[in-house]
């Protein structure tokens, strides 16, 4: 197979989801069926880190032991890329000694530019553009809880943000609405955005963003790299937490969702994180088993079984 990439969600179609997704159902149930599973052994994954982690290094790591192969931790502050050596090089120099390469960094142009020297598939673990893993386990979330995602409802409250600008692209690939309400001031930057999608809605009011809606997403207010905003953005954002009020506008059997950490009190109540609709758990735990579908696809292509 020839190598792809998944730099953000646009590079799958919804068919190559859609087997990803088959193939993450019969990983999780053989993980939890304590059923060993080793596609990728004697496959290695490098994990190139810029920015902190808890979820991602933790999901790829244990992750790739699971699938049989090894995962190698590198952070730019102790390698040669955190002393100037160029993305390109490094891009050649990782991808030899290696079969697929994750990096969680801050500029999407940094992960594109090593993409096109890799010999070797590469994952965007996160960028400050988009997050394709981690709207990847949310769809999964959502089907495994409710089924089909395609025509239903989606509220996006709060910042425009990586998370935001996947949410978008997943809404055109897999057919579902999207209600957005940011801020004044933070609102979407339409570059990042495909002309021609037209699976979203603006709202300036985010409780009306919530109505009907099958499901109701936030994040919190102020990124990694955008600590120095902190005070602005608290003051910008208030009236945009995501609380039991804003819940009850959506659908009865709607689901609220976060990819965490979270600050309860900020864009979540904890009465709503932490009650019946929030799935926020299996979100987080769902990130391991999508992973390893994802690794196991790039790597070997599609399997039979």
């Amino acid at each position: 197979m020839a190598i792809k990439h998944f730099l953000q969600f646009s590079d799958f179609s919804r068919t190559e989801f859609e087997y990803v997704m088959q193939r993450a159902r019969i990983i999780k149930q053989r993980f939890k069926a304590y059923q060993t599973y080793h596609p990728l052994v004697d496959r290695t994954l490098v994990m190139v880190f810029e920015k902190n982690s808890t979820r991602t290094r933790l999901s790829f790591e244990a992750g790739m032991h699971q699938l049989g192969g090894a995962a190698i931790y590198l952070n730019t502050r102790d390698s040669q890329l955190g002393r100037g050596e160029p993305v390109e090089d490094a891009g050649q120099v990782i991808s030899r000694m290696c079969d697929i390469i994750m990096i969680r960094t801050f500029e999407q142009s940094m992960i594109e530019r090593f993409a096109e020297y890799s010999r070797v598939p590469v994952i965007n673990g996160l960028t400050n553009q988009h997050h394709p893993c981690q709207v990847l386990a949310d769809v999964f979330t959502y089907i495994e809880h409710r089924g089909d995602i395609s025509g239903k409802k989606v509220a996006w409250i709060g910042d425009a943000n990586n998370m935001l600008y996947s949410w978008l692209q997943a809404a055109k690939v897999f057919g579902f609405h999207l209600h957005v309400s940011t801020p004044k001031g933070y609102e979407m930057d339409m570059s990042l955005v495909d002309a021609d999608n037209q699976h979203f809605t603006l709202f300036d009011d985010p409780s009306e963003a919530c109505a009907g809606v099958d499901l109701v997403n936030t994040d919190v207010w102020t990124s990694m790299g955008y600590e120095a905003e902190n005070q602005a953005r608290l003051k910008a954002f208030d009236g945009w937490i995501v609380d039991e009020a804003k819940m009850a506008r959506a659908n009865a059997d709607a689901l609220f969702m976060h990819c965490l950490p979270a600050h309860r009190g900020e864009e979540v109540s904890a009465g709503v994180i932490d009650g019946p609709q929030s799935v926020v758990w299996d979100e987080a735990e769902n990130r391991l088993h999508v992973q390893k579908a994802l690794l196991e696809y790039l790597v070997i292509g599609k399997v039979s079984n």
